[in-house]
C-alpha cells in the first residue's frame, strides 16, 4: 500500500463521476500556516502546545481511573514501525508507549488472535512472522515464510494463519498450536493479501499481478478456484455470512463482487479514483470504499451489489473504521493529516479532527472512547476522544485530539488486544 500511496501522491485530485450521487462537504481544515523563522509553522507550534496542555489533563484522569481497574485486566494497541524493524506497545488505559519489541526487517501487518493473548507480524523484507507474547509482550517464536509477506489473516477459531507471500506466489498456512507453516499453497502472480471467511471455509487472496482472486478451500488446503476480476485487485472484505468476497482494483477504479456459493463474479462496479481500502459495516450491509486520488469514499451496497452514493471528503482518503454500533465511519486522510467523521445514518459528514503527518491506520479502543490514529510521517500515534465530556472547557467538544503518542520510525498498521492474564 505504501508504494501506492507515494506514486498517488503525486496526481491531481479529480472529482468522481462514476457514482450516482456526489454530496460535496468540504474538509474544515485550516488554509496554509505562515512559516516562521526557524522552518516551524504557526499551526504546528500551536498543536504541540495544545497537545502538551491536553495530554497533561488526560495523564491526570487516567491515573484516577486506572485506580478502578482489576489489575489482570490488560488492553494493549500494538503499532508496526516499518523502518525501526519492531513493534511499540502502547498501554491504552495509560495512553503511553510501554514497550518497543524488535521484530523481523520492516514490519507491515497486524493480526490479531481472538482466541489466544498472540499479536501476529508480517515482516517483509526478513520473510517471516514474529509471533507477540501479549502478557509478556515479546517474541515468542518466528516462523519462516516465503518472499515478501505483507499482511497476515487469523480463523476465527485462532488455530492457523493465512500468509499472502507476494514475492513468490503463494500462501503460507501456519498452524499456531506447532508454530510451523503446515501447507504452502501456490496462487496467481503478486498475491498481495490473503484474507479468511468468518466461518474459516475459504481463502480469498487477491492476486495483483494476475488480475485474478484465487479460492483456497482450507479443508484440502487448495486452490477451488481463480476467478479473473478488474485491473490490480487489492483490498478484500468478506460479508459476515461468508456469502460474498468483494475486491478492490485500484488499476480500473472498479470493485468486484464474487459469490462465494458459486465461485462467480456477480457484479463490477465503477468507482471513485484509485480505490485502495473497503471498510465494512458490522452488520455486512454497507462498505464505505476510500478513493485515495478521488478525494472521495464512496458507499456500496453489500447485498444489492450497488454503489449508492460518494461523499467528498478530505485530501486522499486512506483507511476507514466503523463503529460496533453501524452509527459513524471514521476516516483518515492522508494529504491533509485529519480524520473526518460520517455519520452513516444522517448521511452527512459531520466533521474532523486535525492530527499528525500523513494518517493512516486505525483502530478503536474496545470502549470505543478513544479513536487511535497512526500517522506514518511523524511516527507517532494520534488519540482522539470519541465521546463528549462534562466539562465546560476546550477539550469538552464531541471529538478531540487528547494526546500524540511517539512510536516508531514509519509506523503501519495498528491492532489493539484486551485481555486478563491467563485468559483471552
Amino acid at each position: 500500500m505504501s508504494r501506492l500511496i507515494e506514486h498517488s501522491e503525486k496526481a491531481a485530485p479529480r472529482r468522481l463521476k462514476s457514482a450516482r450521487r456526489i454530496h460535496y462537504r468540504h474538509g474544515l481544515g485550516t488554509a496554509e500556516a505562515v512559516s516562521l523563522h526557524d522552518g516551524v509553522s504557526t499551526r504546528q507550534v500551536v498543536k504541540w502546545l495544545v497537545t502538551a496542555t491536553l495530554a497533561a489533563i488526560v495523564g491526570l484522569t487516567a491515573c484516577r481511573q486506572l485506580s478502578d481497574i482489576d489489575p489482570s485486566y490488560h488492553e494493549f494497541a500494538y503499532v508496526s514501525n516499518g523502518k525501526s524493524d519492531s513493534v511499540s506497545v502502547i498501554d491504552t488505559l495509560a495512553l503511553r508507549n510501554v514497550k518497543t519489541i524488535n521484530v523481523g526487517k520492516n514490519p507491515t501487518g497486524l493480526a490479531v488472535n481472538p482466541a489466544r493473548n498472540e499479536i501476529y507480524v508480517a515482516n517483509t523484507e526478513s520473510n517471516n512472522v514474529s509471533i507477540i507474547s501479549t502478557e509478556k509482550n515479546e517474541v515468542a517464536a518466528t516462523v519462516g515464510v516465503h518472499r515478501a509477506p505483507y499482511f497476515v489473516s487469523v480463523s476465527s477459531d485462532g488455530k492457523r494463519a493465512y500468509v499472502a507471500n507476494s514475492g513468490s506466489w503463494n500462501v503460507s498456512v501456519i498452524d499456531l498450536d506447532k508454530r510451523a507453516v503446515i501447507a504452502t499453497i501456490p496462487v496467481g502472480n503478486a498475491p498481495g493479501l490473503a484474507k479468511v471467511s468468518p466461518d474459516d471455509s475459504v481463502v480469498a487472496v487477491s492476486n495483483r499481478g494476475g488480475n485474478t482472486v484465487s479460492l483456497i478451500d482450507t479443508h484440502k488446503l487448495a486452490v477451488r478456484d481463480t476467478l479473473p476480476v478488474c485491473s490490480q485487485p487489492q483490498d478484500l472484505v468478506i460479508l459476515p455470512d461468508s456469502s460474498k468476497v468483494y475486491v478492490a482494483c485500484p488499476g480500473n477504479n472498479q470493485l468486484a463482487s464474487i459469490d462465494l456459493k458459486t465461485d462467480r463474479v456477480v457484479a463490477l462496479l465503477d468507482i471513485g479514483k484509485l480505490p485502495i481500502q473497503m471498510a465494512l459495516k458490522p452488520d455486512g450491509g454497507e462498505i464505505f470504499v476510500s478513493n485515495f486520488d478521488g478525494n472521495t469514499f464512496s458507499v456500496v451496497e453489500a447485498y444489492t451489489n450497488e454503489v449508492s452514493s460518494s461523499y467528498l471528503i478530505g485530501r486522499n482518503p486512506v483507511r476507514g473504521l466503523v463503529t460496533s454500533d453501524n452509527s459513524l465511519l471514521y476516516v483518515s486522510n492522508f494529504g491533509s493529516d485529519n480524520v473526518s467523521v460520517y455519520a452513516i445514518e444522517e448521511g452527512r459528514v459531520i466533521g474532523s479532527v486535525g492530527v499528525g503527518s500523513r494518517p493512516d491506520g486505525l483502530a478503536l479502543t474496545p470502549n470505543e472512547d478513544h479513536l487511535l490514529v497512526v500517522d506514518t510521517k511523524s511516527g507517532d500515534v494520534a488519540v482522539i476522544r470519541t465521546t463528549k465530556t462534562r466539562d465546560n472547557s476546550k477539550i469538552s467538544a464531541e471529538r478531540a485530539l487528547v494526546t500524540m503518542i511517539p512510536v516508531g520510525n514509519q509506523p503501519n498498521d495498528i491492532v489493539i488486544k484486551a485481555f486478563r492474564s491467563g485468559g483471552k
